[in-house]
């Protein structure tokens, strides 16, 4: 279903290369989608280094979880299949919950989550969905939740991120890769 050839492994610039072996050696599989950015690398560098900022940043006040949970909110609206799968399947791993992904997904208000992260969805999709509506009550909704402006700062830049790579993953048709429907679903011993 792809539009677009990737790149073999073998001839990637040895940067890239050596993120992806790892990335591999982690998961036990390459994510099509380092497989599929490959093939602009100084791109494919930029879009891995704002995600690794967003996604990996120590002091955050949301958890690895909270962000997952807003990929797969925000991806699910934006009609990602690939960001939902994939996404899905870390926010299960970080989470311990074999159908909060799921939940998330399809509507967040009905999901097994806690106040402050149905806030932290809700201006998450308004971010997704009509930016251009945000105003200080916002703000004063999330500050009352316990987020700080960082925290809201990181809702937003996600959200912003994942719009870009929901737009790239559809325009590429790039699919998910079929180990991420198993994660957290079947024990890992029978994925093999």
């Amino acid at each position: 279903m792809n539009r677009y050839l990737a790149p073999e492994i073998h001839n990637l610039p040895d940067d890239i290369r050596a993120k992806v072996l790892e990335v591999q050696e982690k998961a036990g599989f390459v994510p099509n989608v380092f497989l599929t950015l490959a093939r602009r690398p100084a791109e494919w560098r930029a879009f891995f280094a704002y995600h690794d900022a967003l996604m990996l940043r120590e002091e955050s006040g949301l958890s690895k979880g909270e962000r997952e949970m807003i990929v797969t909110t925000t991806s699910a609206a934006n009609n990602c299949l690939y960001c939902v799968v994939a996404h899905g399947a870390i926010l299960r791993i970080y989470e311990k919950k074999a159908m909060l992904a799921d939940q998330v997904a399809i509507n967040y208000r009905k999901a097994d989550i806690t106040e402050r992260q149905r806030s932290m969805l809700d201006f998450a999709m308004k971010v997704c969905l009509r930016s251009a509506d945000i105003d200080d009550g916002d703000f004063s909704a999330l500050h009352a939740q316990g987020f700080s402006d960082e925290d809201i700062w990181d809702i937003g830049a996600i959200t912003a991120f994942f719009g870009l790579s929901n737009r790239m993953a559809n325009l590429s048709g790039l699919q998910p890769n079929p180990e991420f429907y198993l994660i957290v679903r079947v024990p890992k011993a029978k994925l093999s």
